[in-house]
């Protein structure tokens, strides 16, 4: 037996409404890891469908079960199914049936042979909707174009990774769409691998054309916290000149006006508008990048999660 089947490995899965998929996906898991050591771990972010009774319901001992308090969202799913895991080597992988566990013997290979710290699919022939397509499209070029890092296909939840990568991953928000870039942030050795990708086999889609809005905010975060973190006067330095530059210019131009031309301007709008814009644009800016901090701050200086479990279960059974 070789490093790749006797390490362990934890396949974290974060669910919301699934039940039409997670007995199919259990099946293709094992069929797909003859041989390996594994332990799946499904998160149930608060399913009202019964995905969490016919989880249950498989009496599986190789089948964890985190049932959440209440809906956290996928990150913070996937963050506690990570924080959960034991193995040696985790997978992350969607619930949906898209994703196919039979890529998952060639991507840790690599892991494991090559020392990559993390393998990351590329959906060949992805079988999604115009409109999950194009929030994809539009992260993938952000990241390529400002963090300079060269991923085809971020969106694709089918990672492996090592366990002291998975395990440094900060997951808040939304991040659940930039953990690569997470991972690169931290110095992470990437791969990238073609994998299979398949229609949903039930249930709806949770995603719609408003999570481009969401990936764009999500983006700049990342890469404000990244380039300026250490070193914020850089960025609110520069801002700042800029918006007193233009303060000088209105102002000058509105001197002119009074000394030059005689002319009252007290009770123009130009006056009491540029000051508003200005420093409404600077305390909602600053607002949100100083409340994203505190909560950073509150959970990891504190060892606290921002997810609630209600309970785990093995095999069906609650685990003590």
């Amino acid at each position: 037996m070789d490093l790749v089947t006797t390490s362990l490995l934890s396949i974290v899965i974060p669910v919301f409404n699934e039940s039409e998929n997670v007995v199919l996906l259990t099946e293709s898991i094992h069929e797909s890891l003859v041989g390996y050591d594994y332990q799946i771990i499904y998160v149930d972010d608060f399913s009202f469908d019964g995905t969490r009774k016919i989880i249950k319901n498989m009496k599986d001992d190789k089948v964890h079960l985190i049932s959440l308090k209440r809906n956290y969202g996928q990150s913070l799913a996937l963050a506690a199914g990570i924080d959960y895991a034991e193995g040696e080597y985790i997978i992350t992988m969607d619930g949906d049936m898209q994703n196919d566990p039979s890529d998952i013997p060639k991507m840790l290979t690599y892991v494991v042979n090559e020392d990559y710290d993390l393998v990351t699919g590329i959906r060949a022939e992805r079988k999604d909707s115009f409109v999950k397509k194009i929030p994809s499209k539009i992260a993938n070029a952000l990241i390529r174009r400002t963090a300079k890092l060269d991923i085809k296909d971020n969106g694709c939840a089918l990672k492996i990774f090592t366990k002291e990568t998975a395990k440094e991953l900060n997951l808040y928000g939304e991040m659940h769409r930039f953990i690569t870039l997470l991972a690169h942030f931290e110095g992470a050795r990437i791969k990238q691998v073609p994998v299979k990708h398949h229609a949903r086999h039930a249930g709806t889609s949770k995603y719609g054309l408003e999570r481009i809005f969401k990936v764009v905010a999500d983006i700049m975060l990342l890469l404000f916290i990244r380039k300026y973190f250490q070193r914020p006067i850089h960025f609110f330095g520069i801002f700042g000149f800029v918006l007193i530059l233009i303060g000088i210019i209105i102002n000058a131009h509105l001197l002119v006006v009074k000394f030059g031309l005689g002319e009252d301007i007290g009770s123009r709008p130009l006056l009491t508008f540029g000051m508003m814009f200005i420093l409404a644009g600077i305390q909602l800016f600053t607002i949100g990048i100083v409340m994203e901090l505190l909560i950073r701050t509150y959970y990891e200086s504190q060892n606290k999660r921002p997810y609630r479990i209600k309970n785990v279960t093995v095999g069906g059974q609650i685990k003590s």
